[in-house]
């Protein structure tokens, strides 16, 4: 699978593309185009709109590239993602159960998966 990622392009392109891939979180190519996404260095809306997309995919791939990228953040980007986060879940359109895949992630071998499901299951009590 070949996987196009403007790393020079406008963030919205870079946003679309995370919007984009999110449902193909499970492949490796994906799943690499969007862990760079979710921590853009050079625009946290692309940050956002990739968390936002993978919140709504709701797999449990999905969840955990975001989970990595919560412990991976910096104060920052962190915010982002939660932002991103509770975009999906809030509004007319319904989101699977974060919650319920962040607790299947917490069992995960990977204690930055582990640590960053953590995170973001609180966030989904907000």
């Amino acid at each position: 699978m070949m996987v196009p990622v403007p790393s020079n392009g406008s963030w919205s392109q870079r946003a679309r593309a995370g919007r984009d891939l999110a449902s193909f979180a499970d492949v490796p190519e994906a799943a690499e185009a969007l862990a760079g996404l979710l921590l853009d260095a050079e625009d946290t809306a692309v940050t956002r709109r990739t968390a936002e997309a993978l919140t709504r995919a709701g797999t449990v791939a999905a969840v955990r590239l975001i989970a990595r990228a919560v412990a991976e953040a910096d104060d920052n980007h962190a915010d982002w993602l939660q932002t991103g986060v509770q975009d999906a879940l809030v509004g007319p359109d319904r989101v699977p159960d974060i919650a319920a895949v962040c607790g299947q992630l917490a069992h995960h071998p990977e204690g930055a998966v582990r640590r960053g499901a953590s995170e973001i299951r609180a966030w989904t009590a907000l």
